[in-house]
C-alpha cells in the first residue's frame, strides 16, 4: 500500500494526474485520476433541479457553489492523503447533462434561467424542425428550445448572441473559449457525419425558415465551435483558476479537453465507442447509446441521432425518467426505519429491497408503476405524475412491489429499444453503469431481461461520468491518435467485469410487465388531467 501511495504522490508531483468534473442531474462530482486511471481523490455536491415558472432549472449560483465545493473536497482529500497542495494537473475536463437551453447576450448575461433537458415545453418546435430537416429533433435539444422561444415571441430572443450547454458554459467561463465536444454538440443541433461539425445544409434550411417568419439570424455565429476528443480546447485562465479554487492553490495554464455531455462520458466510462457496442446509463434519466454502422431507414421521434466523443454516429434512446421514483420510495423506507428507532444505512436498505425483487412472481403480482417525475417523449406523456396502481386482488407484497419499480425504471427505454430491434441494428452487447447497479446483479439481471441482451457491468461502473471525463482529459496528452485504441489498449486492459445473459423466464416476466405498461399509459395521461 505504501508503494502504491508513493506512486500516486509522484503522479501528483510530476503532473501526471487528470481532473474530471461532471454536473449530473442530482450530483456534481469531481475526480482526480492517476496515471493508471485509478481515482485517487474525489469530491461531490448534491443538488436538485427546481420547477420555476413552468421550467425545470438550476441557478448559476448553485452551479458555482456546487462546483467549488466538489473541487474543495477533492483538493482537501489530496492534502489529507499525501500532504500536497494541488497546484497543477495534466488536464481538466467538464461534462454535464446534455441538451437544454442556455442563451446569452452580447455582454455574456444569461437571458433566461437555464432550461434543462427535463423540460417538455417545445413540442411544436421539435415537430416542425423534425419535419423540416427530415431528422429527429427531440424536445430536449437546444435548437428546439431556441425555435420554440422564437415561436412564442419571447422578449429575450432578439438579444441572443451565444447558445451553449451547461458543460460548454462552465468551460467558457474558465478558458474564454466558446467550444463544445462533438458528442455534447450533437444534442444542440444535428452533426454532419462527414465534416464532424454542425450540418451546414440544415443550418441554411433553418435560417430560410426563419426568414419566411420575419426573423433573421446567423445561426452558425451563435453556436459554439465543435471539437473532437483529443483536440486542445484552451487553457485554464487566471480568472478560471480563481473560480475553481478561490484559495489560489490551483494555478492557471492547465490544458482543457473539449467539454462533453453525460452521454459521451458514459460511453467512455464503459468502453463503448466502437461500432455495434452500446451502453446503458441509468440515473434520474435512462439512456441507451448504440454505436450504429448504418443510418436508420426512417426518422423515429423516439430515437436521437447523436455522436460519440470522436464523432461516430450513435442511436440514442433517451428516457426522461428512471430511478427518481425508486429513490423516493427508498427514502420512505428509510424514514420508516428511523421512526422505529432502527439505524440502517441507505446502502443496506437498497441492498435488502433490491435483492427482495429477485423473489417476485412471474407476473409481478399484476402491479404497475410509472416513475414519471416529468413528461416522457417516448411514451407521449406530456407531464410527470409518479403513479403506482394495483387491483384489489393483486399480489401486493414487497418482492413484487420492488421488482415492479425496478422494471418500470427501464420501461420507456425498452419501448425505444424495440424500434432499434425492428431496424435490425446489430448490438454485440451492452454495458450498464449508474447507481442502480451498485447492488450487485439485481438491476443488471432485470435490465438484461428488459432489453433481451447480455449486460456487462465493469468494476469501474460506479465511477461514472466524472471519471470518464478525466479519461478524456488523459487522452489529450496520450500517444494514441485514436480514442477507441486508447481505451482498449491503455485504459481497460485489466478491467474486471461481470456479464449476465438474460434468462428466458426473466424475459417472459418482463414481457408480461411491458404489456401491462403499454396498456396502462392512459391511466398516466388521465392523472395529468385530473391531478393539477
Amino acid at each position: 500500500m505504501e508503494s502504491v501511495k508513493a506512486e500516486e504522490m509522484l503522479d501528483i508531483v510530476y503532473v501526471r494526474t487528470n481532473i474530471g468534473i461532471e454536473f449530473g442531474s442530482t450530483r456534481i462530482k469531481a475526480v482526480l485520476i492517476d496515471s493508471k486511471f485509478h481515482t485517487i481523490a474525489s469530491g461531490s455536491y448534491e443538488w436538485e433541479n427546481k420547477l420555476i415558472d413552468g421550467y425545470w432549472t438550476y441557478s448559476l449560483e448553485e452551479v458555482w457553489k456546487g462546483f467549488r465545493r466538489s473541487y474543495r473536497e477533492l483538493a482537501a482529500e489530496v492534502y489529507e492523503k499525501y500532504g500536497l497542495i494541488l497546484e497543477k494537473v495534466a488536464s481538466i475536463g467538464f461534462s454535464a447533462m446534455m441538451h437544454g437551453y442556455m442563451a446569452f447576450d452580447a455582454k455574456d448575461k444569461l437571458l433566461v434561467p437555464f432550461r434543462t433537458w427535463r423540460n417538455s415545453t417545445t413540442l411544436e418546435a421539435a415537430e416542425s424542425l423534425t419535419k423540416l430537416f427530415e431528422f429527429n429533433i427531440p424536445e430536449r435539444w437546444t435548437i428546439a428550445h431556441y425555435y420554440q422561444a422564437i415561436l412564442n415571441q419571447e422578449k429575450h430572443i432578439k438579444q441572443v448572441d451565444y447558445l451553449t450547454t451547461l458543460a460548454g458554459y462552465v468551460h467558457w467561463q474558465l478558458t474564454g473559449e466558446k467550444v463544445l465536444g462533438i458528442g455534447d454538440a450533437s444534442g444542440m443541433f444535428p452533426i454532419d457525419s462527414k465534416t464532424k461539425t454542425f450540418d451546414q445544409k440544415l443550418i441554411s434550411l433553418f435560417e430560410k425558415q426563419l426568414e419566411a417568419e420575419q426573423f433573421s439570424v446567423d445561426l452558425k455565429s451563435i453556436l459554439p465551435k465543435v471539437l473532437r476528443a483529443g483536440e486542445r480546447a484552451g487553457t485554464l485562465t487566471e480568472q478560471g483558476a480563481f473560480l475553481i479554487d478561490p484559495t489560489g492553490g490551483l494555478k492557471a495554464g492547465i490544458p482543457l479537453c473539449p467539454p462533453e455531455g453525460d452521454a459521451g462520458t458514459g460511453m467512455v466510462a464503459t468502453d463503448s465507442i466502437e461500432v455495434k457496442t452500446g451502453n446503458v446509463s441509468v440515473g434520474t434519466s435512462a439512456f441507451a447509446m448504440i454505436v450504429i454502422e448504418k443510418p436508420l431507414s426512417r426518422v423515429y421521434p423516439e430515437i436521437d441521432i447523436v455522436t460519440t466523443p470522436d464523432g461516430e454516429i450513435v442511436g440514442m434512446v433517451h428516457a426522461n425518467n428512471s430511478t427518481s421514483d425508486i429513490n423516493a420510495w427508498i427514502k420512505l423506507f428509510e424514514e420508516y426505519t428511523m421512526s422505529l428507532g432502527i439505524e440502517v444505512s441507505r446502502e443496506k436498505i437498497f441492498s435488502i429491497l433490491f435483492n427482495k425483487a429477485l423473489e417476485a412472481d412471474k407476473d409481478l403480482g399484476g402491479l404497475l408503476s410509472y416513475g414519471y417525475f416529468s413528461g416522457e417523449n417516448i411514451t407521449k406523456v406530456s407531464e410527470g405524475r409518479p403513479l403506482f396502481v394495483r387491483l384489489p386482488n393483486s399480489n401486493f407484497n414487497l418482492a413484487n412491489f420492488m421488482r415492479t419499480h425496478i422494471s418500470s425504471a427501464f420501461g420507456a427505454m425498452r419501448v425505444g429499444m424495440d424500434l432499434l430491434k425492428y431496424e435490425k441494428i446489430e448490438i454485440s452487447g451492452l454495458v450498464g453503469h449508474g447507481g442502480i447497479f451498485k447492488t450487485p446483479k439485481v438491476g443488471q439481471q432485470i435490465l438484461a431481461a428488459a432489453l433481451q441482451k447480455p449486460v456487462t457491468v465493469m468494476e469501474t461502473a460506479g465511477e461514472g461520468g466524472a471519471w470518464g471525463m478525466a479519461v478524456l482529459g488523459a487522452f489529450l496528452s496520450s500517444e494514441f491518435g485514436n480514442l477507441n485504441e486508447f481505451l482498449q489498449q491503455k485504459v481497460f486492459v485489466d478491467t474486471k467485469s461481470i456479464t449476465i445473459i438474460p434468462k428466458p423466464e426473466d424475459e417472459e416476466s418482463y414481457n408480461l410487465f411491458i404489456k401491462r405498461y403499454h396498456e396502462g399509459l392512459d391511466i398516466e395521461r388521465q392523472a395529468i388531467e385530473k391531478m393539477k
